[in-house]
């Protein structure tokens, strides 16, 4: 299944444990975004993974700004 507002992103409960992956792989998002907060850049990441494109690297970072943004509920202590 992939998102209408994210056509690149899916999710599958086949593949990755039902986590959101970028549409074609088994790139999970959370894997996209672990290497850029560590530094690494796009162009890096396409050429080490030459069957992602920049929109898929977008496409993850619109992604988890969407998921950023639900309120978080906690639990009373």
């Amino acid at each position: 299944m992939t998102f209408a507002d994210f056509p690149r992103i899916a999710v599958d409960p086949a593949i990755c444990g039902g986590r959101p992956i970028v549409a074609g792989t088994r790139v999970r998002v959370s894997d996209v975004l672990e290497m850029l907060a560590a530094g690494t850049a796009p162009d890096e990441i396409v050429r080490d993974f030459p069957y992602l494109a920049h929109d898929d690297i977008r496409a993850t970072l619109g992604y988890a700004a969407m998921m950023a943004g639900h309120p978080v509920v906690l639990a009373a202590e």
